[in-house]
């Protein structure tokens, strides 16, 4: 990232742009579009949004909670435990699901997606350790992967399903949060694959599987590694390619990472839960930028999240636009990330701006052979001469 920025500054002092305007391409911004939902626990209000998914209408389906009896800590199947859908224009339309362990019922829906091939809506289900299937207009289908989630172990508040995307042939890979894996299924829910399942630090391990995302681009799968406070990068076969992110307040660190997001040039965007913000790297795990801040109370001290006995919401609500008590769970979808603002009741709609296909470094410098000459000069005036090939050679490896 350095040698393009600095080669395309020599460039731009002989008055060729082309590779000053590809390192621009390169920035990413995130602005507030609007929000959905409301926090409550009435028809088109919701507490602890976790999944989100966008359909081809534009309609936004969220993740419902679970109902929670603060008196003695059980369920109670008519607060949330539903996927509740929105009109692109964010007025309610009604619920798919409902609470219970029945077909298509949940005891608390997390990760939900389309898939890209059939159009089926596919949910984890938690409690009742599965994966709901509905078509898509919502009519269920079947359950799968019953039992096969790891259960909630010492030390940790989540498990189960975690996490669902697709590859290009429409076969899905769940995360299963405990158990450090991903498993693989076909549309129809039969298991034909396991990637991961060993915790600990080092690469191919985790801590936490949480968001899973496929890029559509190379295929490889990047995952929100949530313990570990870092996203892990592997190939399409579930090889460990590279990792990125400490434990931190600062720009490119995270505190347990939970949705993660790709888009078409492969910026990768991550929900930094406890920092209450989403993060945005380039594919190599550079920083890009930061967008969201911690809820406030009336004395601009932060809102700190609810306690587990309680409602599930910060007090006081801070409904900013660009405020979060958490983020959670993200989805992507023609150019507007989607994030739960886990503890606010509400998804935030965000804009993102600036994401020009950047060519490659070897084509960047192909269009610019064109002002060589003029460019050798400048190098050479500063002592700096390289040949051709050794500055391709290094733009390559940048």
């Amino acid at each position: 990232m350095g040698l393009v920025k600095n080669f395309s500054i020599a460039i731009l002092g002989t008055g060729f742009m082309v590779l000053a305007t590809v390192a621009q391409a390169k920035a990413v911004t995130l602005t507030y579009d609007r929000s959905i939902g409301s926090p409550g626990f009435g028809p088109g209000e919701l507490f602890v949004p976790q999944g989100i998914a966008v359909d081809s209408q534009g309609n936004t389906l969220i993740a419902n909670g679970r109902g929670i009896n603060p008196a003695d800590g059980t369920s109670n199947y008519n607060l949330g435990n539903k996927i509740e859908k929105f009109s692109p224009s964010g007025q309610y339309i009604g619920a798919i699901g409902s609470g219970g362990t029945g077909p298509g019922q949940f005891d608390e829906p997390t990760t939900v997606d389309f898939n890209p091939v059939t159009g089926d809506l596919y949910a984890g289900d938690v409690y009742n350790n599965r994966v709901n299937q509905f078509d898509s207009q919502g009519n269920f289908i079947r359950s799968f992967a019953n039992g096969q989630f790891t259960p909630l172990i010492e030390g940790r508040l989540f498990f189960g399903p975690s996490g669902v995307t697709f590859d290009k042939t429409g076969n899905l890979y769940v995360g299963d949060f405990n158990g450090e894996r991903i498993l693989k299924f076909t549309p129809d829910g039969q298991q034909i694959g396991v990637i991961g399942g060993t915790v600990g630090t080092a690469p191919g391990q985790f801590q936490g599987v949480a968001g899973v995302r496929i890029s559509p681009v190379s295929g490889n799968i990047f995952v929100a590694d949530q313990y570990n406070n870092r996203v892990q990068v592997l190939d399409p076969n579930g090889n460990p390619l590279l990792a990125f992110g400490s434990a931190g307040s600062g720009p490119g660190q995270l505190l347990q990472p939970i949705g993660i997001e790709v888009d078409e040039e492969e910026n990768v965007y991550v929900a930094d839960s406890i920092n209450s913000r989403v993060q945005v790297f380039d594919k190599n795990g550079n920083f890009l930028t930061s967008f969201g801040e911690n809820a406030r109370d009336a004395s601009g001290n932060p809102v700190p999240p609810p306690a587990l006995t309680g409602p599930p919401f910060g007090n006081p609500l801070d409904l900013t636009p660009g405020r979060f008590n958490w983020t959670g769970g993200t989805s992507y979808k023609d150019g507007q990330l989607y994030v739960g603002d886990f503890f606010q009741g509400r998804v935030q709609v965000l804009n993102v701006e600036g994401r020009t296909q950047v060519p490659e470094p070897s084509s960047a410098l192909g269009l610019a052979l064109l002002g060589l000459g003029a460019a050798t000069i400048t190098l050479r005036k500063r002592g700096q001469q390289k040949s051709v090939f050794s500055l391709e050679k290094e733009l390559q490896n940048n």
